[in-house]
């Protein structure tokens, strides 16, 4: 059995199912005021940290192009609890897939490459390269599933359960 490509399986089956629930959330849910973060920077988040676990070290992350300083939060950081990120524009449904195709192409280029006996790459995440894959995708399908609820229970949208995907 090859690990790498198991793991690359469950992230593209956890990333399409974030991907449906993008793609079917109606405008109206997207950027709404009465939620206490939005449905598009709980998708944008949940890339934003895919993106960054997916590097060999934090020293070797490059933002995508479109990052805006602060997006990927969904509150204060835990490093400086009193300073409230400043959230202005929405990324865009497109803008968000766009991200997300981005953070497709990286699950298959970075998990072939993966030493999974070697350590995180991040200090504020102190386990292997292994638990770290397996923390990810986790990380994925809790935000899948928080935005597949809000689908569900606010505008009867369903989400299909993706097992797995199989790339070559």
């Amino acid at each position: 059995m090859n690990y790498q490509d198991v793991i690359r399986s469950q992230y593209q089956s956890a990333l399409e199912m974030l991907k449906q629930a993008i793609a079917k959330c109606p405008e109206s849910l997207w950027n709404d005021p009465a939620d206490k973060v939005a449905f598009w920077r709980i998708a944008y988040h949940a890339l934003f940290f895919t993106h960054l676990y997916l590097q060999p070290a934090a020293q070797d992350f490059v933002p995508w192009a479109k990052h805006r300083k602060d997006y990927e939060l969904m509150g204060p950081p835990s490093w400086a609890p009193d300073q409230i990120p400043r959230i202005g524009e929405p990324y865009t449904r497109d803008e968000v897939l766009e991200y997300l195709d981005l953070c497709r192409r990286q699950v298959d280029d970075r998990t072939r490459q993966l030493d999974l006996d070697g350590p995180s790459g991040f200090e504020w995440l102190p386990f292997g390269m292994l638990e770290l894959q397996f923390y990810t995708i986790r990380h994925i399908q809790q935000h899948a599933g928080e935005l597949m609820e809000r689908l569900g229970s606010r505008a009867g949208i369903d989400v299909n359960w993706v097992g797995q995907v199989r790339t070559p």
